[in-house]
Parts: structure tokens; sequence; C-alpha cells
């Protein structure tokens, strides 16, 4: 399994050691998909300014003061992976590296066989003021000093191309990719990208508003003008507890759809649990890395249908999990059809994960994915999209449910084995212990039904199958039962405890 790999730092060092500053702020707009720093040293206010430009494939950084002369710094560059750093000239460094085939075993900065895959960053400098200059040190970073204002633009690129392509066959150059992209905006000023980037982001951001509250989350931020003193979103999210902040719910709705917007863009890597700001060479999610299947589609669904263009690189990895998952259908069960099991990674991995039996033995990931397809159809209605896209995928993954139904002693179709990752039941006659194992859960009907009605309303291909799934358990409290009841599980003789 392979993780998200931080590719690098750019490192920013100003002389304030023996300075005090005071009027810290650090804010980041969803609006505008901009993050804004001040603080103050003395009488000189300093502003820092990031955003990341879909359109010039960029990230931009401007330093700036209020003072003329004041702006001055160490610039560089560095990296967790095996790299080296090479300054170009006075406004320009490059860094490129490998990363390990074995990701989650790299130490810091260890060498690796140069098998994993490539990277390089471009760092572009430019600089305004009179008594600006900038010198390089050590062939390794860049000194400015006396400037008014400093413009920083940042590209990367790697080896990647595509879950079907082995790194080490890989024909892309990305420092070539790197600097190409440095090229489309060397000539820009930071007013020009800027309006660039607004232009893409709001088109998507702004076609959805959410109003909870009186006040809109938006307009929280001016709470000083009416004399109540502005909360950070820490001291909101503490606080909401006792009084119900229903601009918070505003906020964190409308942070959803920027991170999406801001990670998920036609060409790019689905998202996913990790995201792609990790800080670790061994992320805290490398118990599921890159994608967890189940958790994914959890909030997929619930984000604003609007959002079209960021679904492109869910349906390019359905597309790559159907490739593989064709493989592991016919090897590991002799099925037809495409298989895709609880964890995946950006190679597109369909095959079970080795590890807790509540989510090795769950093969409807593939299928939890394929209802998004329905879903992307029923609100666009694009016929070619059905046709080229969808049903093709459908079909595969339906091929594949209708193999792995049986008949079990109800006379119904059944998934088993079948678990509902992430949960567990109490075992009958073991004393309470934990089990999660049995035969077909409710998530498993569920998903399956809606595969294969899906299939129907396109196709009437598979009719028979669908009224001979298990209707639904209604427990003696009229709540939807998970598990079929305990002597039905004796009665099929398969249940698993939990050790």
């Amino acid at each position: 399994m392979k993780v998200y790999k931080p590719l690098g730092d750019m490192n920013l060092e100003f002389d304030i050691s023996n300075q005090e500053y005071s009027s810290y702020k650090r804010e980041l707009d969803l609006h505008t998909a901009t993050t804004i720093i001040t603080y103050n040293i003395g009488e000189v206010q300093y502003t820092r300014e990031h955003f990341c430009s879909n359109p010039h494939q960029v990230i931009v950084t401007k330093i700036s003061a209020n003072k003329s002369e004041h702006v001055s710094l160490t610039l560089s560059l560095n990296s967790k992976l095996n790299h080296r750093v090479r300054v170009m000239n006075a406004n320009e460094m490059i860094m490129d590296g490998t990363c390990p085939a074995q990701g989650h075993k790299l130490q810091e900065n260890e060498a690796n066989d140069a098998t994993g895959i490539g990277f390089a960053a471009v760092l572009s400098l430019q600089m305004s003021g009179t008594a600006a200059k900038v010198a390089v040190l050590n062939d390794q970073s860049l000194r400015i000093d006396n400037a008014d204002w400093v413009l920083l633009r940042v590209t990367a690129a790697s080896s990647f191309n595509g879950p079907l392509v082995n790194p080490s066959d890989s024909k892309l150059d990305p420092e070539s990719a790197a600097l190409r992209a440095m090229n489309m905006s060397r000539n820009l000023t930071f007013d020009q990208l800027k309006a660039a980037h607004l232009k893409d982001y709001q088109g998507l951001f702004h076609r959805v508003s959410l109003r909870l509250s009186q006040a809109a989350a938006i307009e929280k931020i001016n709470m000083k003008e009416v004399g109540e003193a502005i909360k950070t979103t820490a001291e909101r999210v503490n606080g909401f507890r006792s009084d119900e902040d229903s601009s918070l719910v505003e906020l964190l709705f409308q942070y959803g759809r920027y991170l999406l917007i801001s990670c998920s863009r036609p060409g790019t890597q689905i998202s996913n649990l990790q995201g792609i700001w990790n800080q670790d060479l061994v992320p805290g999610w490398d118990c599921a890395p890159h994608l967890n299947i189940n958790l994914q589609m959890n909030y997929w669904p619930t984000l604003p249908c609007n959002l079209t263009e960021c679904q492109e690189p869910l349906l390019d990895f359905i597309a790559s999990l159907a490739v593989n998952g064709t493989k592991t259908a016919k090897i590991n069960y002799q099925a037809s059809g495409w298989v895709t099991h609880h964890v995946s990674d950006i190679w597109a991995k369909s095959s079970a994960y080795n590890e807790d039996a509540r989510f090795s033995v769950w093969p409807m990931g593939g299928a939890w994915l394929c209802t998004h397809l329905w879903e992307h159809y029923q609100y666009l209605l694009d016929k070619d999209f059905l046709k080229n896209t969808a049903y093709p995928l459908l079909e595969g993954c339906a091929l594949f449910l209708t193999d792995w139904l049986i008949e079990g002693p109800r006379g119904l179709l059944e998934t088993n084995p079948s678990t509902s990752p992430e949960h567990v039941f109490i075992a009958p006659g073991t004393g309470g212990q934990q089990a999660s194992v049995s035969y077909s859960t409710t998530m498993d009907i569920a998903i399956i039904r809606e595969i294969f009605s899906a299939v129907i309303s396109s196709a009437e291909n598979i009719k028979e199958a669908l009224p001979r799934l298990p209707q639904n358990t209604i427990a003696e409290d009229q709540t939807l039962m998970e598990w079929v009841n305990a002597q039905a599980l004796l009665g099929f003789g398969f249940i698993s405890i939990i050790i």
C-alpha cells in the first residue's frame, strides 16, 4: 500500500529573533481560497498572502510590508525525501528527488533505489524596491534584503503516469513539467494570477449558499462592528456544545466544499482520507492508505451535486479499479465482472486488505463506489455518460455481484461471508464476545439492491435476482437491524469471533 508523501518545504527565515512582534493573525478566507497572515514588528505591519491557482498550476506567495525596504529573508527548499537542490540563478531554484519504492519504510532523507516516483519543484522569485538586493548562499539558498515586497511562485510535478504504469517504466520528466507550469505564470503579475484564481475557484464555490442562522457565517468575522469580540474557529468549535452556533455548521459545510474544490479537479487524484496536506513520511492514516472506500463514500454523496467537475477524479478512479478488479474477481473468486475491497490506493488496489476480518472479507467497495455513478447520471441525465462511462462499470459490478450471491437456506440470494465494515455484533452463545463476520448484512444487501436497480433502470437484464434479495429486518423497537437474528446465524453456520 502507498500513501501520500510530503514533497517538501519552502523555508522562509526572517530576522526577527531579537524583536517583539504583536497583533499576529492568521485566517483562511473560504470565499477566495486565500490564506492571509498579518503581524506587527514595531510600527511596521507585515502581510503574507498565499493561494494555489488551478488555472496556472502554481502556488503563489506575496510577502509585503507597509513601509518600504522592510522585507528581508532567507529562502530555501528542503524535503524529507531523498533530494537535491540547485540554485539556477538569483531568481530561481529547483529541487528534485525520488520517492522510495516501499514508501512506508523510508526514514527521513534515506537513500533509495530510485525505482519510485520522481518529483521536482521549481521556485521562482520576484521582488520590488529601489534598495532591494538578492544573493546566492552556498548554492543552496537565496538571501533577499531591503525589498518592498517579494513574490514567490512554486510549481511541482511528478513522474506518476497513472495507476496502471509502474513508476520505473514512466517516461514523464517531472522537472520539465514543473518548468512548463512555471513558464505559464512567469510573466504574470500577482494581481493577474489572483484574478485568474478567483474566477476559477469562485465559479464553483459561489454556486451554493447555506443559511441556517440569522447572521451568515461570513458575516461573523465582522462582529466587531456590532461590539462583539471575534472568536477563532477553535473557540467556536469548543463552545458549540453550549451555544449551538448554527453559523458554525454553515462554515463547516462550506469548508468541506472548499476542500473538495481545492483537491479534486480533472486530471488530479481522488480526494481521500489522508489528504494531500499530509506532512509526515508515515502519516496517521497509514492504517488506511490513500483511500478507505468505506469511509470515503460516507461524505461523497452528501456534497452538493453542483461540483460535477470535482467528481471527475472519482470517476476516473472507479474505471482504474475496474481494470484491476477484473483480475481480482477472476483470480480470487473465479467470478466474472470486477470487484474492489475495503481499502485502495493510488495504484487502484482492488484485492482484499490483509488485516482485521471486519475489513478484509468485504468485497463491496467497488459496488459502493458505483452507486455514485448512478447518482451522477440522475443529476445530469447525460445519456452519453450513462452509455460510455456509467453503464459499463455498473454492468461489470453487477456481473460480479450475481456470481458472488449464493442461495441460502431461506431460498433467498445471500452474501456469505459478509461484514459491515467498522461494525461488530455480540455473537450468540459466546458470553458476550464480539463478532464481525456473518451473512447478508443489511449494508451488503442495500448496496446490491441499489446496483441492481440502477442497472435495471438502464438495461433490464437482471430483474430475476433483485426480488430474491432478503428484505430489511425491523427489530422489536422498530429500528433497522444490521444483522440477521441469532437463530438464523446459528442455522447458517457462519460466525466469526474477534479475538
